[in-house]
C-alpha cells in the first residue's frame, strides 16, 4: 500500500459519487461541482443525473445522483478534506446516518487502490464499501466507464450491475 501523504505532484485518478435529496437538489449538485472545479481537480467525465428512492427509508425525499471521473495532483487525504469542505459550503450539516442531506460526495475509487485510512474523526474506505450494492453509483459509473473493475472484489461493472436485484435497476431513472 502506498503512503498517500508522501506522493506529492503525482497524477491521481478518482471516481466521485454525488447525491442530494434536500432543497434544490440540482442547484446543490451544480454548486458542489463548481466548487470542486475551482480546486486542483480536472473533471474528465461526468454522468447524466439519476433519480432514485432514498435508502433505506423510502419515505425520505428522492435523491439525484451522478458520478464523475477526475484527475488531480491531490493525494487522498487532501482530496477528502476538500470534499468535506465543499459539502459544508454547499450546506451539509451533521445528521444521522442515511438521513436526508443537501449534498453527499463519496470517493468511490482512487487510482484503483484499496485504502483504509483514518482522517481526523472520519474513517475512509476506498473503494467505497457499499458501492457495489447501489444502483445510483453503479449505473452512472457504468455510463462513464463500461470497463471499470472493482479494486477489491476484482469484478467488472457489468458483473456488479447484473447482480443487482431487478427492482433496483427498475427503480432508477435519468433526470432531465
Amino acid at each position: 500500500m502506498k503512503n498517500q501523504d508522501t506522493l506529492e505532484n503525482q497524477v491521481n485518478f478518482a471516481y466521485l459519487a454525488f447525491g442530494s435529496n434536500l432543497g434544490d437538489r440540482k442547484k446543490n449538485l451544480n454548486k458542489a461541482l463548481k466548487l470542486l472545479n475551482k480546486e486542483n481537480i480536472l473533471i474528465k467525465k461526468k454522468s447524466k443525473l439519476y433519480g432514485s428512492k432514498s435508502w433505506p427509508n423510502e419515505k425520505f425525499p428522492e435523491f439525484i445522483n451522478f458520478v464523475i471521473f477526475i484527475e488531480t495532483s491531490l493525494n487522498l487525504k487532501k482530496l477528502f478534506l476538500k470534499i468535506k469542505n465543499i459539502e459544508i459550503t454547499v450546506g451539509r450539516v451533521k445528521s444521522k446516518r442515511n438521513f436526508p442531506r443537501v449534498i453527499d460526495i463519496d470517493i468511490i475509487d482512487f487510482n484503483g487502490e484499496i485504502i483504509q485510512k483514518k482522517i481526523g474523526n472520519n474513517k475512509i474506505n476506498v473503494p467505497h464499501e457499499r458501492m457495489h450494492n447501489r444502483n445510483f453509483v453503479l449505473l452512472p459509473l457504468f455510463e462513464i466507464n463500461k470497463d471499470w473493475l472493482h479494486p477489491k472484489l476484482r469484478k467488472n461493472i457489468v458483473f456488479l450491475l447484473s447482480n443487482l436485484p431487478s427492482e433496483q435497476l427498475l427503480g432508477i431513472k435519468i433526470v432531465r
